[in-house]
Formats: C-alpha cells, structure tokens, sequence
C-alpha cells in the first residue's frame, strides 16, 4: 500500500491543474513530487530552501494576493518552528493556507526528536480558527487534501503519517464515524489509530466513533453517543495524550461524565527504536489499549 504522503504531490498537483489559484510552497522537503508541477506551473510551485519560517510567511503573503496556497513539510517544521509566523502571518492577518506535515509524532525514530512533533495539534489550540484533518488511510488523506484546498481561504491543517489503518473509511472533512455500537461508554479514535482502537475494544460493549476531522469537534457526535453508551469517554489520539479532552469536557459540560486521554507521553524517548517500539512504549499498541481502556471502564465493559 502506498502511503499518505505518496498521494501528496499527485493530487496537489492535478489541483494546481484544475484551480489557477492554487500555489505550492516548501523547504526543500518533498521537492522531487513536484518536479512536473515545476515544469508546467513555474510560478505557482516555490522551494524557500531550508527556510520555514520564509516557508510560512511566503505562504501568506501568496494567501494575501489571493492564492490558496498548500504548504509542506515535517510537522516539527511546518508547526514548531514556524509558530511565530503561523500565528502572526496566518492567523493575525487572517490569511488562510493548508499546512500539511510529514512525519506526524515519530514516524522517523532514526531522526530523533527534532524530527518528531507529538505536540502540533495541541500548539495549534492555542490559535483560533483552524481546522485540523488527521487521516487514518491514504484514500481518506486524498479526500482531506481536496477538501482543505476547496476550503474557501480557510485555515487547515492535514497531519499525515506512515501509520495506516488497513482500510479507508467515507470520510467528509465533517463529522465522526460511528464504527461499533454499545452501552457501557464511548471510545474516540483518531486517525491511524482506527485499527488498534477496534482490536483492543473487540468484544468490550462499547461505542467507537472514528475522528478523521478534529477541529473543529464533533460534539454533536460524541453527545449522541453518550446519550446511549453512558458518559464515559475514552480519547485515543496519535499525538499528545488529552490534547482533546477540553473539547470533550466541553461537550458534555451539562452532565457528569469521565474523560480518559490516551497518546502520545510528554516524556521522551531517547533511543531511536523503530516505529513500533515507540508505538508500544506510549501504550498505543491494541495490547496496552485493552489493559488501559478495561481499567478505565472497569471489569464486565
């Protein structure tokens, strides 16, 4: 299977085709998938070199004469780096561009942690108005990026990444998917964590709603949700453990409810490993799930 990333430059490229106001910009990451794009629209596919804070801020100002830009790079790159322009030169001027990141949390453990950005979703929190895609299959990546382009001159961010799901599911850039029914609480997982959440909660009577859009919240799903599986809610995310219980706390502030946050830890890990090793060693792997989710929901769920 292909990955999200390979899908990156052929459907951004056709986009370039289709829409005059698309414009491509990087830092060198990602340049050889768009070598044709380079050839047939010069002008609209610019390489800042090793530059991301240029990176964001030539985005913006393209987003200002009324471009839609499409900006990538790693995700510590294009959201860590750069925050200072990401919140000034997008967000303080109200220019809207798509951000889309490789590399999600620590899809490249030999890199170490200057190459990994477990804290991106949760930094962008702290701005307003951005939507977030977390796709968990590169069919769904391929549907996100269309949307994120065709948002008008919205603000959207595609996290993408080397963990996949087996299988694609219909997403629409909106709401969550209900994947299982049950009564004893509600399990949101997001992105490529789809699977893991499925085997871990197999046999457990217990609703899993599948989150490929996180910003803004669905919390009209999570409520509907709640209505009949109980007020127990369990987040497993692919980056910062709780980076969304807020908007859970949030949805459900009228009734009394529980709110585990699993992911990614705060604390490092210091040795490269391999991708499943890190997986496992935040406790993402379906083995850890079941243990964490079952002692959460306690014994009969």
């Amino acid at each position: 299977m292909d990955t999200m990333r390979d899908r990156l430059a052929p459907v951004v490229s056709r986009l370039l085709d289709e829409d005059p106001r698309v414009a491509v910009v990087l830092a060198e990451i990602g340049v050889d998938g768009f070598a044709e794009a380079v050839r047939r629209h010069p002008d609209r596919v610019v390489n800042v070199g090793i530059r991301e804070q240029l990176l964001v801020g030539a985005a913006a100002g393209l987003a200002l004469t009324g471009m839609r830009p499409v900006v990538h790079t790693f995700a510590s790159f294009l959201i860590e780096r750069p925050f200072e322009q990401v919140k000034l030169d997008l967000g303080h001027q109200d220019a809207g561009a798509v951000l889309v990141s490789a590399a999600a949390s620590f899809d490249w453990p030999a890199g170490g942690y200057t190459h990994m950005a477990p804290g991106d979703v949760a930094l962008l929190d702290t701005l307003d108005g951005w939507t977030v895609h977390v796709p968990g299959h590169p069919d769904e990546a391929e549907t996100l990026l269309r949307h994120a382009v065709a948002a008008g001159d919205d603000k959207v961010y595609v996290r993408l990444s080397l963990q996949a799901n087996a299988a694609g599911r219909p997403v629409d850039g909106g709401g969550f998917l209900t994947v299982r029914r049950g009564s004893s609480g509600v399990v949101v997982a997001v992105g490529p964590l789809l699977d893991a959440v499925l085997d871990a909660t197999e046999g457990m009577d217990v609703t899993v709603l599948y989150a490929t859009t996180v910003r803004p919240f669905d919390a009209a799903a999570l409520r509907r949700a709640t209505g009949t599986a109980g007020t127990d809610v369990v987040l497993v995310e692919p980056y910062l453990a709780g980076t969304s219980a807020g908007a859970v706390n949030e949805a459900l502030s009228d009734v009394p409810h529980r709110v585990l946050g699993l992911g990614v830890g705060r604390r490092e890990l210091r040795r490269y490993g391999r991708v499943a090793e890190h997986t496992a060693a935040h406790g993402l792997d379906a083995r850890s799930l079941r243990e964490r989710i079952g002692d959460f929901l306690g014994p009969g769920r």
